[in-house]
């Protein structure tokens, strides 16, 4: 059974940072490309982030360039994204993906919310 938990997300004041989580398990990590979307209320799904399995290939979407970083542990078959410089608009539920450059997961995970607030 494949298993996709977020975690890590919390609230923060505007130029603050988060670190986000995503445990895995039933799949083979390793060989999996990875991804996190976000979606915030009332909106669709934003793509954020992807990463290739062997973490060679790496893209952000313009939105988050240069503030948001996502790394992998194959070892831990654990996903995760680095958030500085947190805006308002960074506000959202955040999940991880398997695939490149996704937004929907059939994982149905939990996703994390990040609130960025004064």
């Amino acid at each position: 059974e494949v298993r996709v938990v977020e975690s890590g997300g919390d609230i923060v004041q505007p130029g603050g940072s988060l670190r986000l989580s995503c445990a895995t398990a039933g799949f083979t990590f390793s060989n999996t490309d990875m991804s996190w979307f976000r979606q915030a209320p009332g909106k669709g799904p934003e793509w954020m982030a992807s990463t290739n399995r062997f973490d060679t290939v790496i893209k952000y979407a313009d939105s988050v360039k240069g503030r948001f970083t996502i790394s992998r542990d194959n070892a831990n078959n654990t996903l995760y994204l680095q958030m500085d410089s947190l805006k308002p608009e960074d506000t959202a539920r955040y999940y991880c993906a398997r695939g490149f450059r996704v937004t929907q997961s059939p994982d149905k995970s939990p996703g994390t919310q990040v609130t960025v607030s004064t």
